[in-house]
C-alpha cells in the first residue's frame, strides 16, 4: 500500500498533560502488602512508592524529552489495506557508510521505540572492521507516538504491511529484520508475506515456535520425534513451561479483555507503573534499572498517542482472544534466519521447532541477558547482528549492493 512524504517529529507533551500526571500521582492510593512478600505477589510496595515519589517530585520529563528529540524521528501516513490510513512514528538513523545494510528493528510489549537507542551507535557508526547498518525502527500502531488502529482485526499481516511499506517508502526495497517479543512474531509475518522480494533475512532474540506438524513438515516432525533434545533445549523448555504456569497471567487478561484493563492503566499512572515495572525487573537478567530509566520508559506509555490501553490490543488480535499462538500464522520461508539465545529469556523452543519458521543458519548463546536484550546487552546483540550479516557470516550479502562495508560490493 502507499505512504505519504515523511515529516520531522519532535516529542512535545503539553504542560497541562504533565500537570495532570503530577496531580494524579499526588492523589495516589496504595494497596497494603503482606509481611515478607518481596516479589512473590508482584511489584513490591516500597519500590512502587519510591518510584511514585520520584516521578512526582524529581523526575524531569523535559530533560528526557530533549534527549529523545536528539534522535532522528519522523512521521508519515501509511495506508493499510482494509484499515485506512495510520500516522506512523519512526526513527531512521543512516550510517555514514553509503552501502550499509538496511535493518529494521521491531520492539514489543512492554517495550517501545527507544529500545533501539543503545544499538544505534554500535550499528551505524562507520567502521572497516565490521558491517554497518542503516537502522529503522517504528512505534507499532497503538504504541508510543504512532496512531492506533481504529478497527478490529489488526493483526500480524497488518503490522507486517506497515513495516514493509515504511521500509519501501524510505527507499529500502530489500532489507533485514531484527526483533524480540512482538518483534519476533512480526518479523515472522514479514518473512511470510515479503520474503525474497523485500525481506532478505531476520534475527530473533525471542526464539519461540510451535512443534513441527506432520502434514506441514514431515521431515522436521520425524526429526523432532526421534532426536533427543539437548541439555540446553530441555532447560529452555522447562523455563518456558514455568513461565507459562506462573508468569503469563498478564497475557491472559490482555488477550481476552484488553478494554477492561485499559481503563485502569489509562487512568492510574501508579497502576501503569506497577504493571510495567514488574515486567522490566522480572523479565530482565538482574539488570540494574535506575529509577529515572524506569520512569522514562513508563512515561512514554503514559503519554502515548493512543493511551496506555491501546498497546494491549495486539495481544487480543494476534492470538484470536487467546485461542491460538501468535506464531501460528508464520509460514516457513527459505530466507536466512538467526536466533540469539539470552540466558534469562523466558521463551526458548528447541531447534527443530525453530526450523519450522525459516532456514536457520545462525545461532549464538549468551550467558547473560534477558527479555530486553537490546537494552540490557546491546553490545552482545549488536555483535550477533554483525556476525550474521557480516563478511564470512551465513547471511553476508543478502541485500543486493549493500554489503555493509565501505568500498566493497557483496
Amino acid at each position: 500500500m502507499s505512504a505519504t512524504t515523511e515529516k520531522p517529529f519532535k516529542v512535545c507533551i503539553p504542560d497541562e498533560d504533565i500537570e495532570l500526571l503530577h496531580r494524579k500521582l499526588e492523589l495516589a492510593r496504595f494497596p497494603d502488602e503482606l509481611e515478607g512478600a518481596g516479589w512473590l505477589y508482584g511489584a513490591p510496595l516500597a519500590d512502587v512508592k519510591r518510584l511514585v515519589a520520584r516521578w512526582k517530585d524529581g523526575f524531569d520529563w523535559r530533560q528526557s524529552e530533549a534527549q529523545i528529540n536528539m534522535l532522528p524521528q519522523f512521521t508519515r501516513d501509511i495506508e493499510v489495506e482494509g484499515f485506512g490510513t495510520l500516522n506512523i512514528h519512526y526513527m531512521h538513523q543512516r550510517s555514514d557508510v553509503e552501502n550499509a545494510v538496511p535493518l529494521l528493528f521491531i520492539h514489543g510489549w512492554p517495550g517501545h521505540f527507544l529500545e533501539v537507542r543503545k544499538l544505534l551507535p554500535l550499528l551505524t557508526r562507520g567502521s572497516p572492521d565490521h558491517p554497518n547498518f542503516h537502522v529503522v525502527t517504528f512505534s507499532l500502531p497503538g504504541f508510543g507516538f504512532s496512531e492506533a488502529p481504529h478497527k478490529k482485526g489488526f493483526a500480524g499481516k497488518q503490522y507486517a504491511e506497515v513495516a514493509n511499506t515504511l521500509m519501501n517508502s524510505l527507499g529500502y526495497k530489500e532489507y533485514v529484520v531484527q526483533g524480540g517479543d512482538w518483534g519476533h512474531y512480526i518479523a515472522g509475518y514479514l518473512a511470510t508475506h515479503y520474503a525474497h522480494v523485500n525481506v532478505k533475512g531476520w534475527l530473533t532474540n525471542y526464539p519461540v515456535a510451535l512443534p513441527p506438524k506432520f502434514l506441514s513438515g514431515p521431515w522436521l516432525y520425524l526429526v523432532n520425534l526421534f532426536t533427543p533434545y539437548s541439555k540446553q533445549e530441555k532447560e529452555g523448555l522447562a523455563k518456558t513451561e514455568e513461565f507459562l504456569r506462573k508468569g503469563r497471567g498478564y497475557a491472559a487478561e490482555q488477550s481476552t479483555k484488553p478494554q477492561t484493563l485499559g481503563y485502569s492503566l489509562s487512568d492510574s499512572p501508579v497502576g501503569l507503573l506497577a504493571w510495567v515495572y514488574e515486567k522490566l525487573v522480572s523479565w530482565a537478567d538482574e539488570y540494574p534499572w535506575e529509577d529515572d530509566e524506569v520512569l522514562e520508559w513508563v512515561t512514554i506509555y503514559w503519554f502515548s498517542r493512543g493511551g496506555p490501553g491501546a498497546s494491549l490490543r495486539i495481544y487480543y488480535e494476534m492470538t484470536d482472544c487467546f485461542e491460538r499462538s501468535a506464531v501460528a500464522g508464520v509460514k516457513w520461508t527459505s530466507i536466512r534466519m538467526g536466533c540469539a539465545y539470552f540466558a534469562k529469556e523466558h521463551g526458548r523452543a528447541p531447534k527443530s521447532w525453530l526450523r519450522t519458521l525459516g532456514r536457520l543458519v545462525f545461532e549464538c548463546t549468551h550467558e547473560r541477558g534477558g527479555h530486553f536484550a537490546a537494552h540490557e546487552q546491546p553490545e552482545a546483540l549488536a555483535g550477533d547482528v554483525r556476525e550474521m550479516f557480516g563478511l564470512g557470516g551465513p547471511a553476508y550479502g543478502v541485500v543486493a549492493g549493500q554489503s555493509g562495508y565501505a568500498g566493497r560490493d557483496n
